[in-house]
């Protein structure tokens, strides 16, 4: 007789600093060896039958997935104190029921030796939608540099909050960053990119003069 017992599913929320995102935490892996997924219409989310029910709701606009939570932003006419109890256990149902977060092509999406590109689709004639977010191939040191510090010392705080940071380019001592889940739109990313992370990145890269956000 099979005694292994199943590990009972928990979500919880947690606020953040942007008021149109609200990250759901759960106390399990959701994507195993994907990259972080980001869908931002209906149509994207082909792929990910989780995403693709989040949608059903009205007032879900994106959905952000990494890890083991999923940031959702929602539209301006509706408050989260009125769904986040009832996304919760959507959430939960959903994951205690077994069901696919995304389809297995997509967690095979871009292993670490053949990432090309901050935001990557599909090659042609895939069936994936969506897209997978992560930094952009380092061509010297100094990205490499770039990289590495926005992996130790910014990655974690960030994800605390429900987004990611990722390096997109760097020229002339300027670095293009894009920010995406909670962090994409939110009111403090100004403050957050000056104040916090082109004082990192100047610390320990210095060859860095400045930090700007891609949209």
């Amino acid at each position: 007789m099979n005694t292994t017992l199943k590990q009972p599913i928990i979500t919880y929320a947690e606020s953040t600093p942007n008021p149109s995102a609200m990250k759901f935490v759960a106390n399990k892996i959701l994507l195993e060896n994907s990259l972080p997924l980001e869908f931002l219409n209906p149509s994207d989310a082909k792929s990910s039958p989780l995403a693709a029910e989040l949608f059903k709701f009205p007032f879900v606009k994106s959905v952000f997935i990494s890890g083991n939570y999923i940031t959702l932003f929602k539209v301006d006419s509706v408050e989260w104190d009125d769904v986040t109890l009832e996304l919760r256990e959507f959430l939960r149902e959903y994951l205690s029921s077994g069901k696919a977060v995304t389809t297995s092509s997509f967690t095979e999406l871009l292993p670490v030796n053949e990432r090309k590109a901050v935001i990557e689709v599909p090659p042609e004639g895939g069936d994936l939608e969506g897209a997978a977010v992560d930094h952009a191939i380092p061509q010297t040191e100094i990205e490499q540099k770039i990289i590495d510090t926005l992996e130790q010392y910014v990655r974690p705080a960030v994800e605390q909050d429900g987004g990611m940071i990722v390096f997109r380019s760097y020229k002339d001592g300027v670095v293009s960053l894009l920010m995406r889940g909670a962090c994409s739109g939110c009111p403090s990313s100004t403050v957050t990119l000056k104040a916090g992370i082109q004082a990192i990145l100047k610390k320990f890269v210095p060859e860095v003069m400045e930090v700007v956000s891609e949209a």
